[in-house]
């Protein structure tokens, strides 16, 4: 049972923007005061999409209160280090 105080974290992959856009405006309805979209590397310009989908479409009310970018460094197969960018865009109604 979500909060109205509690931010609830949204992570956008390779599934399709609406799925996430479903699961943003769910969490909104079941009383939670904002959302965290993140995303990392190529779903970066996915996380935006989903953000600008809510705020034109379905929340006019909806303010993007804060936008974290970073990087992490994860290793792949090959065992080189790798930087791959991230974002994080918190959310809020009214």
């Amino acid at each position: 049972m979500a909060s109205k105080e509690l931010a609830t974290t949204v992570l956008v992959g390779k599934k399709p923007i609406m799925n996430y856009v479903l699961a943003c405006l769910t969490t909104l309805q079941t009383g939670a005061s904002e959302v965290v979209v993140k995303a990392r590397g190529r779903a970066i310009s996915r996380a935006v999409d989903v953000v600008q989908i809510l705020q034109n479409r379905f929340y006019k009310d909806l303010k993007v209160k804060d936008i974290r970018i970073g990087t992490e460094q994860v290793q792949s197969q090959t065992g080189q280090t790798l930087n791959i960018s991230t974002i994080e865009i918190t959310v809020s109604r009214g």
